[in-house]
């Protein structure tokens, strides 16, 4: 028999660890330099600045995108780090 309460009470847990993961990612600092484009943002894709250089909108474009990619990968490493609770209440990995 599912226990409902326990399931409730994994989703808290997974709440407050996603809560975390957040808090995380806000903090973190990236920057990325990219055809003389330099770009910081944080781990939660939030532009923090950008330093053009004078640089073409297609070097601010590509520099841009750079800096989201390597934000996304933050993220998926932190995130990864959730899955294993994930699994446990989806009941796979029993």
């Amino acid at each position: 028999m599912i226990n409902p309460f326990g399931q409730l009470s994994e989703l808290k847990k997974m709440r407050d660890q996603a809560m975390k993961i957040q808090k995380e990612l806000q903090a973190e600092i990236l920057t990325v330099e990219k055809n003389g484009v330099e770009i910081t943002i944080t781990g939660d894709q939030r532009i923090q600045e950008i330093r053009t250089n004078e640089r073409s909108d297609n070097d601010i474009k590509e520099a841009v995108n750079e800096a989201i990619k390597k934000s996304q990968e933050v993220a998926a490493r932190k995130l990864a780090s959730m899955q294993g609770g994930l699994s446990g209440l989806l009941g796979q990995g029993q």
